[in-house]
């Protein structure tokens, strides 16, 4: 399985962009992993909310193939403990699934389009936190679960 984590936007903290190339780095011996950045799209202040949201829908499902598995990182998604969201992670591997596809919205979430189309909403907490450090920390839970999976010393329980 190869997992593609899609968002919106660049991730403008540098201490930031250390630390997700550093779990990226990391991934890289476990699984395929990307990361593939939307450009913010622009003159978003003559746009409404559902247009802007309109917009960023139509340029995240250009970004999927047919056989991927849209799943939505949403603050009204099913929340996993890490050794949770492991297993979750391996059933995707043991159904055969080609590429799960991870999507972070832009500051207004989803569009219908793309709602309509995800086979899977995760919500990561019930806090919210700005879209950069959400990047790091999924990356950092998807390392989590591939050391969980192995039982390697990372997770502690």
């Amino acid at each position: 399985m190869k997992i593609k984590l899609l968002a919106i936007g660049k991730t403008d903290a540098k201490n930031l962009h250390m630390l997700i190339e550093a779990y990226q780095n990391r991934l890289k011996h476990y699984i395929n992993f990307e990361i593939d950045l939307i450009p913010d799209i622009k003159n978003v202040k003559n746009l409404t909310e559902v247009q802007q949201k309109e917009k960023e829908g139509e340029l995240i499902l250009k970004k999927l193939t047919s056989t991927d598995v849209l799943i939505l990182l949403d603050e009204k998604g099913t929340q996993f403990s890490s050794v949770a969201f492991s297993e979750y992670l391996q059933k995707k591997m043991n159904a055969g699934v080609k590429q799960l596809v991870l999507v972070i919205g832009g500051p207004y979430g989803f569009s219908e389009a793309v709602y309509h189309q995800a086979q899977g909403k995760i919500s990561l907490s019930k806090m919210t936190f700005s879209h950069q450090m959400i990047r790091l920390f999924v990356v950092e839970q998807l390392y989590r679960a591939f050391t969980i999976l192995k039982n390697e010393p990372y997770h502690h329980e």
